[in-house]
């Protein structure tokens, strides 16, 4: 019988050494090209879901695992271990990657050695260094290779409590603006850090060696932060600070994966052809459908952890029980909400661009989405930014008293 490695070689796969591939029974070769496709030495491929285009090399610098990844055109994936993630067109990751589920790495995004990510959404061009630790994120930014936004080597978004949560992840830019690929870029220093979950506006630099533990939503500031205050004194277990602040932004955060997928539907969708085949679109909507999943769920596990049992009564302890008392119907609304399309006459009018641009370009995303209007722009933009609108103020509407009854603590 001839082996899975064989018949890779057989169809054109570029393999150097094929004793030391693991092929496991379970993959469809039918999902991997031979076309331009390099296997390097100790590179492990399973799951029945993987796929790899045309072009991808994988293994170049050190072994490789790949497991139930979508991998797409011209990817180059150089060492490390990655899971349940999508690649699209000419991104590169270097040697000593751990990349896990819920994971999307869109066209021309860079990640260089050492990167850990899960739960992590890098928009185009969007570029990481070395040693870094990114997982629950979505990062948006730049306008082409050289004009990016970049997270400097030895950052770390520190994405769980004291409390054990993880309704920690930062909205770094947004979907609305992100997606026409026209924003300043955003610019985090090396040796710092995001303390999640956080929103950062476009043109936001973090100078090297800060730790941002706020907000910031104006444009183009720069921000440079030293150490936490210095103290030393007792902490209560199980104390929640900044609760508006965690479950605001969280909202927000599933809002935008929302309008997101909205956009994969509508739009992504048009691009499905040779080098964005179907099942490189299937594989990119379940995984966001998976990210999407996973946000409403730690920030359900959140809410539903809160202290509200013989807990005296106070300000706090009342704003506690509301959020306790009411996220059962936060997740019915982002239930409700998770194929609702938002005003179809500002998305058709931005879609019929699309088709335009098309029927002018062909099917080359990145060309397409650079060279549609500033007009058409806004129209895809307020279409995408008042399906977050909408759902951001349903959802509040279920706090009153934790949202409109008190400040930012």
């Amino acid at each position: 019988m001839v082996s899975k490695t064989q018949q890779l070689m057989e169809k054109g796969v570029k393999i150097h050494n094929p004793d030391t591939l693991d092929i496991g029974e379970e993959v469809n070769l039918n999902r991997i090209s031979g076309e331009g496709v390099i296997l390097y030495p100790g590179c492990r491929i399973y799951g029945d879901k993987t796929l790899i285009l045309p072009g991808a090399k994988i293994g170049h610098e050190g072994p490789v695992t790949v497991e139930n990844c979508y991998i797409g055109p011209r990817v180059e994936l150089k060492g490390g271990f990655f899971r349940k993630a999508v690649f699209l067109d000419d991104v590169v990751m270097g040697f000593g990657a751990h990349v896990r589920e819920g994971t999307i790495l869109e066209e021309q995004a860079s990640v260089a050695h050492t990167v850990a990510l899960k739960q992590t959404i890098l928009f185009p061009f969007v570029t990481l260094g070395s040693l870094i630790n990114f997982c629950d994120c979505l990062m948006a930014g730049g306008t082409s290779r050289k004009n990016h936004s970049e997270v400097g080597s030895s950052y770390i978004h520190f994405n769980f409590t004291p409390n054990q949560d993880k309704a920690t992840a930062s909205l770094l830019g947004d979907v609305p603006r992100g997606v026409m690929l026209n924003q300043t870029p955003i610019f985090l220093g090396g040796q710092g850090g995001i303390v999640g979950p956080c929103r950062l506006e476009y043109g936001t630099v973090l100078a090297a060696g800060s730790i941002c533990r706020k907000d910031e939503l104006r444009p183009d500031r720069l921000i440079q932060e030293g150490g936490a205050r210095s103290a030393n004194v007792i902490y209560p277990r199980g104390l929640h600070l900044s609760m508006k602040r965690i479950v605001v932004n969280n909202i927000n955060y599933i809002a935008n994966l929302m309008a997101l997928r909205q956009w994969y539907v509508h739009i992504r969708s048009e691009f499905v052809g040779r080098d964005f085949t179907q099942e490189l679109f299937e594989g990119l909507m379940e995984t966001l459908q998976m990210a999407i999943q996973e946000r409403i769920a730690r920030l359900l596990a959140y809410c539903w952890s809160l202290p509200v049992y013989g807990v005296p009564q106070t300000v706090q302890a009342n704003l506690m029980c509301e959020v306790y008392n009411n996220c059962a119907q936060l997740e019915r609304l982002f239930l409700m909400k998770k194929t609702w399309q938002g005003n179809t006459n500002f998305r058709d009018s931005f879609l019929e661009a699309v088709h335009k641009g098309i029927h002018e370009s062909g099917k080359a995303y990145l060309s397409v989405i650079h060279g549609i209007s500033e007009k058409s722009r806004e129209s895809g933009t307020v279409w995408l930014q008042g399906m977050i609108d909408h759902i951001v103020k349903e959802a509040l509407e279920i706090f009153p008293l934790l949202v409109y009854g008190m400040t930012e603590e």
